[in-house]
């Protein structure tokens, strides 16, 4: 994190049709209670310790995926950097947590990200390569109000802080309140602002990631969030990107503004199941706001006077099951060379089967090719990494049978394959039914990549080889994988491959890639894979 300090200048275009600045403000206190029995159940406001708090006001704390990376604002410090001349400026700090569940020192981000008066972390991408920030920059300067992105590059430093482009963002008339968050795909943004000049009286607006790094213009979440003449805020939306947590001063709360809950219900991001009040004791007699969750869901982190080190401190609650968001799996894996073994920085693509409709990216490391991604339930991943010079090895995690699992953690290492002649390319998202050579609909988005890959390189020759497990006779499974190789062969030639550049071949069960003893080592002998023959 050290080189997130060291933040160089950038080069910026401000369009009119995009975010322009103004003045930030400040965040203010938001009084907890420490506990509560409810329902014969302790609820206990866990604060962080004074590691993490101190006898300065800390406020809006944003955690990572995994929950062992929290970034909050500290006001008033003395290593503010505008502490000589704004005595309640805010300023990003952070802690780290280790596996017995410590929280490290807090540590100030003494760099050009803390060039406002008022400054937060708004988001962290699951990889933590990539960090959603208050303020509109340009030219590696401070301009004003807005939101802006530092990524992390391949020699493990951070990108200058970069404006988002978002359209008609000009056209609201008070964006000196605003906030965000954004979803774990990094695709979907959150955030609030009024259309009143000087109002108070804001509304929950999302913003789609377009091509080009262009937002769409905000759209607002509708009339059962946004309620006329009341103020919503403080939006954020959990790992399953269904489930909505907001501060709203509506009717039916505890204090002055309290966090509520709300599901999406379809993808019009305008129909939501009416808004529940997670009560007490997330919920006070005062005005409640920027609650945030990990991936797990289990804990919402928050802001708490109580019982606090100095004015407020950064607590976390253990939530009831009828306030969590659905599950989600977290995936974490490492993205190496397949003939070396070495570890790669790639970009991770995911998408969902049979559609191939793109839900999120990530980053793996550049020092050990790490990577974490955050997948919803109900559906069907194809998963690759993605580099030049590299053919990827996709995985499938088909998640639509297990919806009632439960939040779970799983490591799922990827391959990229050089590409030179011999090499072999395992397609992990060819699919036939059982006993079948009919190609089912969820591999069209596998093969359509080797299809790209032969027009890339189009002095390429491939062998297309499919095997079997060692159930069944000989001749019947030499017969059955090579039907599979020729079903295969014959939907790339339909996309206008020349005849000349791909053979089939079919090897039944003569060649394991493992023994025969498991039900998982028999998976890994059915498959399906090409060869480079010429290049």
């Amino acid at each position: 994190m050290k080189k997130l300090f060291l933040l160089l200048s950038c080069v910026f275009l401000f369009l009119s049709v995009f975010s322009q600045p103004a003045r930030d403000t400040a965040e203010k206190l938001i009084p907890q209670k420490v506990n509560i029995i409810s329902e014969s159940t302790i609820i206990k406001v866990e604060n962080l310790g004074e590691l993490v708090n101190s006898a300065y006001p800390e406020l809006r704390p944003t955690i990572s995926a995994d929950g062992n990376l929290l970034f909050f604002i500290r006001q008033g410090h003395p290593a503010n950097i505008q502490a000589a001349t704004v005595p309640n400026s805010q300023d990003i700090w952070y802690s780290k947590r280790d596996t017995a569940g410590n929280w490290s020192k807090a540590k100030h981000l003494n760099g050009s990200v803390n060039a406002s008066h008022y400054n937060a972390v708004y988001w962290i991408s699951p990889d933590l390569n990539t960090i959603l920030l208050k303020g509109a920059f340009s030219e590696g300067q401070y301009a004003g109000t807005g939101l802006s992105m530092i990524r992390r590059v391949e020699d493990n430093s951070w990108t200058p802080a970069e404006m988002l482009r978002i359209r008609n963002f000009n056209k609201f008339a008070n964006t000196q309140q605003m906030g965000a968050s954004m979803g774990q795909d990094g695709k979907t943004l959150l955030f609030y602002m009024s259309e009143k000049k000087e109002s108070f009286d804001n509304d929950l607006y999302v913003s789609f990631l377009e091509k080009g790094d262009i937002w769409s213009a905000p759209k607002s979440l509708g009339k059962k969030i946004n309620l006329p003449d009341y103020n919503e805020m403080s939006p954020f939306i959990a790992a399953d990107g269904k489930t909505l947590y907001f501060s709203s001063d509506r009717p039916g709360g505890l204090g002055e503004n309290d966090i509520w809950m709300s599901k999406r219900l379809d993808n019009s991001w305008q129909k939501w199941s009416e808004p529940i009040n997670l009560g007490s004791p997330i919920n006070t007699a005062g005005s409640e706001a920027f609650f945030t969750l990990d991936a797990g869901g289990e804990y919402a982190y928050l802001t708490s006077s109580d019982g606090a080190f100095g004015a407020s401190d950064i607590v976390r609650i253990k939530l009831l099951e009828k306030e969590k968001p659905d599950p989600v799996v977290f995936v974490t894996g490492n993205v190496y060379n397949a003939k070396t073994r070495e570890p790669l920085s790639a970009d991770l693509v995911y998408q969902t089967l049979p559609g191939g409709e793109e839900v999120g990216k990530g980053m793996s490391n550049s020092g050990d090719g790490a990577f974490k991604i955050v997948l919803p339930y109900d559906k069907n991943y194809s998963i690759r990494a993605s580099a030049n010079k590299f053919f990827a090895i996709s995985e499938n995690l088909n998640l639509d049978s297990l919806v009632h699992a439960g939040y779970k953690e799983i490591h799922k290492d990827l391959y990229l394959v050089p590409i030179e002649i011999g090499q072999v390319f395992r397609l992990n998202n060819v699919f036939f039914d059982f006993d079948k050579f009919t190609l089912r609909a969820e591999s069209f988005i596998e093969l359509d990549r080797v299809v790209n890959f032969l027009n890339d390189y189009p002095q390429i020759e491939i062998e297309m080889s499919a095997h079997t497990d060692s159930r069944g006779s000989d001749p019947y499974n030499f017969t059955l994988s090579d039907n599979r190789a020729r079903s295969v062969k014959e939907y790339i030639l339909s996309k206008g491959i020349a005849v000349s550049r791909i053979i089939s071949q079919g090897y039944g069960e003569t060649k394991p890639v493992a023994p025969n003893d498991t039900d998982e080592n028999r998976q890994l002998n059915r498959r399906v894979e090409f060869k480079i023959l010429k290049n």
